[in-house]
């Protein structure tokens, strides 16, 4: 270790005990702060041109405490010895005024307290490869794009790379460092045909691509390039393909959708805070309350859900959350009884729960951390892809989501995907557009009979909003291709973009 950042460590650990003592005397029960370092690259190319390209760094620190019973949080982007002191000092004050509106003071769940170190595996981090290598992918991929010809009215290629290097320290005794660095990307295409709505085509998933806590080699892996002819084809082809047929058939998402499928109806209404009322944000509550724990039948006896943030690669994978909590893998959905929530320490000590899930996370230094899901998979069973389409007599394969909806309890959604094929028989017939699927959550996925193993894959998604201020947290979805019997599907509207 160099000199210089040794005595960077020194005064950072200096801080923390500097934060921590001020919060100690000013009556504070608990505190933890969090000091983050925070890098975003950002580019985009679209319709031949750079559209964004974005580099930023933030830094600053984040302190919780807990007096009089209540919470305070104060944060600061100012570095200086006493502004520490400030911060701490507001943060107890607002905990004191917190404290004496609550009923019941918090209670935090037991924790490990431990001095660890934690880093995410790269081979090469993304902020080392020159911004014009990226670029160059980047515009070989959309060259292809665009190369359709009028019929393409938008083409883009999208890179992120993402790094935080973070310091939790408390009272209890806990000092934390974590680097956690992910990347990734995509592309996609909107072609438009004769008489009927545009149809975009991406890859791979809709959310500017896919994204893994990995290095700029996972970028490398995506291959784009390889990858732009035939997303542009398949675009061109859902303009000339037959619309989506409406009624009730058997449906098999793959994973481009299914992950989608399991953030939005078991992901955010397993968030214990949600559950609690104390985050309504962004669609709302819940279904899943506490007495139906242990008693709900969520689905069928084929889905079972964990919550693992332990897993290599995932985008919901790190050592610690923002509470000191050491990653772990928590049972949510049973051979189909929902058996388990994501909790914080705080709200796992309200339902008696054997400890926090370790999912408490902030987006950045001035953010409270909330429950946020990490890596929630649905388990593989032992049937594989093409057996799953080969047993299926009557149905359709849906892929990519394009629009979603689902109301405050997270029971009834309906979602519209870029694309479908007809299946019949065993086999891939033909392509279909603008297929949608509707359902009501536990009717929903006790349909489910079957889910593969050999296509299963953590996906990646990073724009999962939450809170108010808004959070934006990256995430992760483990799952394969599914088949849902009896689901009611339909078109969108023809007409609309």
């Amino acid at each position: 270790m160099s000199i210089v950042k040794s005595l960077v460590l020194r005064m950072t650990r200096d801080q923390t005990q500097l934060a921590l003592e001020t919060c100690s005397s000013e009556g504070a029960s608990y505190a933890d702060i969090r000091i983050v370092t925070v890098k975003d690259e950002d580019i985009t190319i679209k319709k031949g041109n750079i559209d964004v390209l974005n580099l930023s760094t933030i830094r600053g620190f984040g302190i919780r405490a807990i007096a009089n019973g209540g919470w305070g949080f104060a944060g600061s982007y100012n570095p200086e010895k006493s502004e520490f002191e400030r911060v701490a000092k507001l943060a107890v004050k607002i905990a004191k005024a917190s404290g004496s509106t609550r009923k019941e003071p918090v209670q935090l769940a037991d924790v490990d307290v431990v001095e660890d170190k934690y880093e995410t595996g790269t081979k090469k981090n993304p902020f080392d490869v020159p911004v014009e290598e990226k670029l160059g992918i980047l515009q070989d991929a959309e060259k292809i794009l665009a190369a359709g010809g009028s019929s393409i009215r938008v083409s883009r290629a999208d890179f992120r790379g993402h790094q935080e290097d973070k310091i939790f320290a408390s009272l209890e005794g806990a000092y934390i460092e974590q680097k956690i660095v992910w990347c990734g990307g995509g592309i996609s295409v909107l072609a438009t045909g004769p008489g009927v709505p545009p149809q975009t085509r991406s890859f791979p998933g809709s959310f500017r691509g896919d994204f893994a806590t990995k290095g700029y080699e996972y970028f490398e892996s995506l291959k784009i390039v390889e990858n732009a002819e035939p997303t542009l084809n398949e675009a061109i082809a859902l303009t000339k393909a037959p619309v989506c047929s409406s009624g009730r058939t058997t449906i098999l998402l793959d994973g481009q959708q299914l992950e989608l499928q399991i953030h939005e109806s078991c992901g955010h209404p397993t968030e214990l805070d949600r559950v609690l009322g104390t985050e309504a944000a962004y669609a709302g509550t819940s279904f899943m309350t506490p007495e139906l724990l242990g008693n709900l039948k969520y689905g069928s006896e084929h889905v079972s859900m964990t919550s693992d943030c332990t897993l290599e690669g995932g985008l919901g994978t790190y050592g610690y959350d923002d509470e000191g909590v050491k990653a772990r893998r928590v049972e949510l959905i049973k051979d189909g009884l929902f058996v388990g929530y994501q909790s914080s320490r705080e709200t796992a000590a309200q339902l008696g729960l054997d400890g926090s899930s370790a999912g408490m996370r902030a987006d950045s230094p001035q953010r409270i951390p909330l429950i946020r899901m990490v890596n929630i998979n649905l388990e593989p069973t032992g049937w594989k892809r093409d057996e799953i389409i080969e047993d299926t007599k009557d149905g359709i394969l849906v892929s990519t989501n394009r629009s979603w909806s689902i109301d405050d309890k997270r029971l009834n959604f309906q979602f519209g995907t870029e694309i479908a094929w007809q299946i019949k028989n065993g086999e891939i017939t033909g392509m279909l557009r603008n297929p949608t699927y509707t359902g009501i959550t536990p009717e929903f996925w006790g349909g489910m009979d079957a889910h593969s193993h050999d296509d299963w894959r953590l996906w990646g998604t990073p724009n999962c909003g939450k809170g108010q201020p808004a959070q934006v947290m990256y995430v992760g979805h483990g799952c394969g291709t599914a088949r849902f019997n009896n689901v009611r599907v339909g078109i969108v509207q023809e007409g609309g973009a």
